[in-house]
C-alpha cells in the first residue's frame, strides 16, 4: 500500500505514543498491539502508553455505531484527556 506501518517507526518518533485498541478488534490484532508495545519500549519510548480494552471491538468508542462500548469508550476518553493534558501543558 506504500505506507509504513506505525510499528516501523516507532524508533524514528520523537513524542510519546498513545494507543487505545480493542481487544475483539479484528483489523488490529493483538500480535499487532504487542509488536508496537515492543517496538516503543526498544525505542526507549518510556513516556508512551499502549492499553487493550477486554472484549472491546474496532470502533468501541463510536457511539453512533453497533460497537460502542460505554465502559472502554469512558475509560479511554479519561485516558486520552489526561496523556493529552500531561503532554501539552507539561
Amino acid at each position: 500500500s506504500g505506507q509504513p506501518w506505525p510499528v516501523n517507526l516507532a524508533e524514528d518518533l520523537k513524542a510519546p505514543v498513545l494507543g487505545l485498541y480493542g481487544g475483539a478488534d479484528t483489523g488490529i490484532p493483538l500480535t499487532s498491539v504487542e509488536t508496537m508495545r515492543q517496538a516503543l519500549q526498544r525505542a526507549g519510548q518510556t513516556e508512551s502508553r499502549i492499553q487493550v480494552y477486554d472484549g472491546a471491538p474496532h470502533g468501541f468508542h463510536a457511539d453512533y455505531r453497533d460497537s460502542y462500548t460505554p465502559a472502554a469508550a469512558t475509560d479511554a476518553w479519561s485516558k486520552a484527556v489526561a496523556f493529552f493534558d500531561g503532554k501539552l501543558k507539561g
